[in-house]
């Protein structure tokens, strides 16, 4: 498997927050089964032993299925249970400190919201960048408008990291997102909120892998 590979196109973040009806290990279930690539676990609020037991758990579902195992902004949470990567917030430790704890072969991606943010990840050594948001979004307040479409094609020809698009994307959406440049998508709600979060989960792969053809 090489590194676009790893990284993958289609990025599920389970969310407890804006759902109460399935847990973190049960969202990484149902995507996984839908054809999720990688599961990004982000919890604000669980404290640090208990993120780190859900973390074992979802990291295990995850090898069961041979997704990626991504943990959002908790470096140590990251390196205790031995996750693929870790994904960085713009006020997370820095790239090279990062890497410095989690070696050369993990994952790292970093939120960006600008060209200045990504070219500067780019430069650091993110793997990957996320980039929006792209569309409105419910899932994260939100102080700046959508990027857009414009924006996302803006920003893809100025990066050589595969970039991960992120911020109200639908499979409705999600083919016209791959086809202006970015390598994959990230959802939360989309999946999440879902009635049936593995069938929506599939029918992102079947979009995404249309569109990227």
């Amino acid at each position: 498997m090489n590194e676009r590979e790893r990284i993958g196109r289609l990025h599920v973040i389970t969310d407890v927050t804006v759902q109460s009806r399935f847990s973190h290990e049960e969202l990484a279930e149902l995507a996984c089964a839908g054809g999720a690539d990688v599961i990004q676990l982000r919890d604000k609020h669980l404290g640090d032993d208990a993120f780190i037991a859900v973390a074992r758990r979802v990291r295990e579902i995850c090898a069961r299925y041979g997704v990626t195992f991504i943990v959002n902004d908790r470096v140590e949470a990251a390196r205790e249970v031995g996750a693929d990567g870790v994904h960085l917030g713009r006020a997370d430790a820095s790239i090279s400190e990062v890497r410095a704890v989690l070696g050369a072969d993990t994952i790292i991606g970093a939120s960006t919201g600008s060209v200045g943010d990504a070219l500067a990840a780019n430069r650091a050594g993110a793997d990957y960048v996320g980039f929006g948001h792209i569309f409105p979004t419910t899932s994260k307040a939100k102080s700046t408008p959508p990027v857009g479409l414009e924006g996302l094609v803006d920003l893809c020809s100025h990066v050589t990291v595969p970039v991960i698009a992120i911020g109200g994307i639908t499979a409705d959406s999600a083919g016209e997102v791959i086809r202006a440049g970015a390598w994959g998508i990230a959802v939360i709600a989309t999946v999440c909120t879902a009635d049936d979060p593995r069938a929506a989960t599939a029918r992102l792969r079947d979009v995404v892998e249309q569109s990227s053809r």
